[in-house]
């Protein structure tokens, strides 16, 4: 292969694209005489939100359609017919606040013969906060800010966000009764549940047993979700699954042998970098190019105080598995275009990576002891940064061996 690096990133674009196409959102909105409301949260929210506004549907009256659009900041897109507000991400403040409440209100505005259009999709959780009475936002900044640092699975932090709001679980669609609701999800989460995204703000949580570590985080006056929620249609319409099946589609008509781990590999970040690395140098002669293709989410431990995500973290933990020679390749980042904090998406890796970084007195034990894998990759040049790709299917990873 004579440019493995452009190969992979081109990888990377191939899922990006799949996770980015909207264009069956409007036929998904059932024909209605009354007002369709379009409230959507999360990272893909404008471009999905954007599909209606490009191909409305060809029997919308005029007015009929209105709707609130709350995403992260640089996730948002000019739009006209609906509203934009921008909130927090990844911990909620005054402007995840006010955007939870001002779609609360305007869920239960709506009567008997209207239609609530939900469009959902990562990082929904942290934009729209709406605490319980007895609760404070603050009480939820804080829950969020530890479920972070301790790096929780993503079942385990929706199920305990859910427990403080009065919006998700399902709380948007009770406010919405009378209403009709329909839902469309880009998901994030491994297995696809649409439950699970964004921590299900028009349906039903759920059930999942907390662990005693995330109980103990919990603030007294935190509850059970178990009011009866009006779910309707339910479109899951782009998964990391599609993405990942894109891109190897593509690493199979290049001629390599594909180890596709699937969409839903979870577990500390460091841990599963080693395990992909081993496996990737396992395979004998004969299997080999191989490309070991995952996507997923990991979670990050923070025990130190540097700069990373999950994405850089597994680079860094493959690099250290590697050592110098190896003839491995890789790339991991996150399909929002933001690993962790940011700025950047992930990284690539390569096979001189280990022996460039110890000419530069990088210590890889050291500098994955204080989660400081982004500083490690910037120095050594091979930072992604995409910006916000206005979509979120979670993170992809590739791993090439020669």
């Amino acid at each position: 292969m004579d440019d493995p690096e452009g190969f992979l990133r081109s990888l990377f674009s191939a899922a990006i694209a799949a996770a980015s196409d909207f264009s069956m959102i409007p036929g998904l909105i059932p024909r209605t005489e009354g007002r369709i409301r379009v409230l959507a949260a999360g990272k893909a929210a404008a471009s999905m939100a954007s599909a209606i506004e490009d191909a409305p549907p060809w029997w919308l009256k005029p007015g009929q359609m209105d709707g609130l659009v709350v995403t992260p900041p640089g996730h948002d897109l000019p739009l006209s017919t609906f509203q934009s507000l921008i909130a927090a991400h990844p911990v909620p403040d005054a402007s995840s606040l006010a955007a939870g409440e001002r779609m609360l209100a305007m869920a239960d505005a709506l009567a008997a013969n209207d239609l609530l259009v939900a469009l959902v999709s990562g990082g929904a959780s942290a934009l729209l906060a709406a605490p319980v009475s007895g609760l404070t936002l603050d009480d939820e900044i804080a829950l969020n800010r530890s479920l972070l640092k301790v790096g929780v699975p993503i079942d385990q932090m929706n199920a305990a966000r859910v427990r403080l709001s009065r919006l998700k679980g399902g709380g948007l669609a009770r406010a919405a009764t009378p209403a009709r609701v329909v839902t469309v999800v880009v998901s994030d989460v491994p297995g696809d549940d649409p439950r699970r995204v964004g921590s299900g703000p028009t349906l039903a949580p759920p059930d999942v047993l907390l662990s005693p570590g995330i109980l103990d985080l919990l603030p007294e006056g935190s509850r059970v979700v178990r009011d009866a929620t009006p779910e309707g249609p339910v479109h899951v319409v782009v998964t990391a699954s599609q993405a990942l099946g894109v891109a190897r589609a593509m690493a199979e008509e290049a001629g390599l042998n594909v180890i596709d781990l699937g969409a839903s590999v979870e577990g500390e970040a460091r841990d599963v970098g080693r395990d992909h690395a081993r496996m990737a140098f396992e395979l004998p002669g004969d299997h080999r190019p191989a490309l070991v293709l995952s996507g997923g989410e990991t979670t990050v431990t923070v025990r130190g105080s540097g700069r990373g995500g999950r994405n850089t973290e597994f680079l860094a933990a493959a690099m250290e598995c590697a050592g110098g020679g190896s003839g491995l390749w890789g790339i991991a980042a996150d399909t929002d275009g933001i690993d962790g904090s940011g700025p950047a998406a992930g990284a690539i890796l390569r096979p001189d990576s280990f022996e460039r970084a110890r000419r530069l007195g990088l210590d890889l034990a050291r500098t994955l002891q204080n989660n400081d894998a982004l500083t490690l990759f910037e120095a050594l040049g091979d930072q992604i940064v995409t910006g916000p790709t206005r979509t979120n299917v979670n993170d992809f990873r590739a791993l090439l061996i020669l």
